[in-house]
């Protein structure tokens, strides 16, 4: 019986495996995938992400090290290696039995969606299995995490344009390919922005989803908000914050993406420190003035922008150890960083994304072509290992453990293992 049937959830009954390679003919699928094979790294597939061989059988993984917690703290994500070829991978494990009947519909979907989804720049789980009562989810090992964790770790001011182009040209294909299947995304972030080894770029975060399909029909808009949707607020366009009769459509993904240009110009988050009141009345108002060499925000009245800390995630790393892939920074809050000046292709693509009226916004594939965009297909392999130093992607920690089962280590409550580093929120975000 498969995962995909509610009665085989509910019961906790084995999972049958499921490949996301896997015949499924579906025309427009092959079309948008094949427009995204450019040659550029960010849409390019590696040998890393071919889990084709991998077996569904826990016994043939050994977990080397914990790089997340989240999904109510019922998931653990691990980077682990597959005993038989060698190869790393990114699994999820969630126990079923600690799962509401909510939580497993939720499980539920998000596999539906990984299956239907096939896209280079969108991270879904190509194989699922059960063992015990463990749900098993692999995806590919992205080592060089989100662009949250290389912002906190490498970028605490912000990075470079040509390298913020490579990311967001990475998800603006995404985004193309979602809108095309009749899906709004609802949670584009910094911390769902994924990297690969080989500079593929990965949007994540697939259980903010939602379908415009109604009835056989796409509909123009829709009213539903998302699931925790207090984490996502500072990345919300105005008229999905509104919940008025006008709803809301896929042009909201294209808001989110101008915020997170915002974000990973600074490294910091705008409307990320106020109440949601006030943030609501500035996005109606329009404001959006997010780039340090014009006027920003009124500091005396909404306070300084601080670094990101987004708080409870809406995906899988809401509580991370930071690891290898974090370095260790001051604890002290950090200052504004100084005056940058900036491309004015830039400005006209931050002015274009944060429209307050949504009509005015373009589309995915209108941005696709933005002349910000212009040097990104140029890159190559070595191009992108200088876009992205510092920054080291994760290894395999050496003389690591065997380990073929996630443990529950029992521990007093509020009491931090001594062993353990305290955990870093929203670095890495494998949903």
């Amino acid at each position: 019986m498969s995962f995909l049937d509610c009665s085989c959830i509910s019961s906790h009954t084995q999972v049958q495996p499921i490949s996301i390679e896997d015949q499924y003919e579906d025309t427009s699928h092959s079309h948008l995938v094949s427009k995204s094979s450019d040659g550029s790294p960010c849409s390019v597939l590696g040998a890393e992400d071919d889990l084709s061989g991998l077996s569904a059988d826990s016994a043939d993984y050994q977990l080397l090290s914990e790089l997340g917690r989240g999904f109510n703290n019922l998931s653990q994500v691990s980077m682990a290696r597959h005993k038989p070829s060698g190869q790393l991978v990114a699994v999820k494990n969630t126990n079923l039995d600690e799962c509401t009947e909510d939580e497993l519909m939720q499980l539920m979907n998000e596999a539906l969606l990984s299956r239907l989804f096939r896209h280079p720049n969108l991270l879904t789980s190509r194989l699922v299995f059960s063992s015990c009562c463990q749900l098993w989810v692999l995806s590919p090992l992205m080592s060089y995490g989100s662009a949250d964790s290389l912002l906190r770790s490498y970028f605490p001011d912000g990075m470079s344009e040509s390298l913020i182009a490579y990311l967001l040209y990475g998800v603006l294909r995404a985004l193309q390919y979602l809108h095309h299947m009749g899906y709004v995304h609802r949670g584009v972030k910094a911390s769902h922005v994924l990297l690969s080894a080989e500079g593929r770029v990965c949007l994540s975060g697939l259980q903010s989803v939602y379908s415009l399909m109604r009835d056989g029909k796409r509909m123009r808009a829709v009213f539903d908000m998302p699931q925790h949707s207090p984490s996502l607020l500072p990345w919300l366009s105005p008229e999905l914050l509104r919940q008025d009769l006008h709803g809301y459509g896929v042009k909201s993904d294209i808001y989110s993406v101008g915020i997170l240009a915002c974000e990973l110009v600074s490294g910091r988050v705008p409307f990320q420190d106020m109440p949601p009141t006030l943030m609501l009345l500035q996005k109606l108002r329009g404001s959006h003035s997010c780039l340090l060499d014009v006027a920003p925000y009124p500091l005396g009245e909404l306070g300084a922008l601080k670094v990101s800390r987004s708080g409870v995630d809406s995906g899988i790393g809401e509580s991370v150890v930071a690891g290898s892939l974090t370095r260790s920074t001051a604890t002290a809050e950090p200052q504004s960083p100084g005056p940058k000046n900036h491309s004015a292709t830039l400005h006209n693509l931050l002015q274009l994304c944060l429209q307050h009226q949504p009509e005015r916004r373009p589309s995915a594939s209108a941005l696709l072509s933005h002349p910000f965009f212009k040097q990104v297909k140029k890159h190559t392999q070595d191009s992108f290992q200088s876009l992205i130093y510092p920054a080291v992607p994760l290894s395999c920690p050496p003389d690591s453990p065997a380990s073929d089962a996630p443990t529950q280590t029992p521990s007093t409550p509020n009491t931090p293992s001594p062993s353990t580093p305290e955990p870093v929120d929203g670095v890495w975000d494998f949903s």
